[in-house]
């Protein structure tokens, strides 16, 4: 008797802060139904300032708590920790290695700080991808 599955494993990771006032993970590679959760840590939280469907860009997390979303669209999504993003402590999800709304993400208005992070992750981004 041969029973083949289709059954399709997905991954969660986890993201901590750092001292540094930056993410574990800055540019996370993940598949279409994956789930990131970020560790709770005093004075940080997790905003999305851009993704493929803006719409559905989970609530923005409160400070010092457990935050988690699967993601279910292809796609880059940008965020940040609100009371630092402006000094540049964002981060990047790619999913499904799937870039079409790039340009969208470099269009968002962020310091200048903040934009040249994001241009590192792009390149580290398009690096591992």
């Amino acid at each position: 008797l041969l029973i083949i599955s289709n059954t399709v494993y997905s991954k969660t990771i986890q993201i901590d802060f750092t001292p540094y006032e930056t993410y574990s993970i800055e540019v996370a590679h993940i598949d279409v139904g994956d789930t990131i959760e970020w560790l709770p840590n005093v004075d940080h939280n997790v905003e999305f300032l851009g993704g493929p469907d803006f719409s559905s860009l989970p609530e923005k997390s409160d400070l010092n708590a457990f935050h988690s979303f699967t993601f279910n669209l292809p796609g880059v999504y940008l965020y940040h920790c609100t009371p630092h993003g402006n000094m540049g402590m964002l981060g990047l999800v790619i999913v499904g290695n799937d870039f079409h709304n790039l340009k969208d993400i470099e269009g968002i208005e962020l310091s200048r700080v903040a934009k040249s992070v994001l241009q590192r992750l792009i390149r580290i981004a398009k690096s591992n991808s």
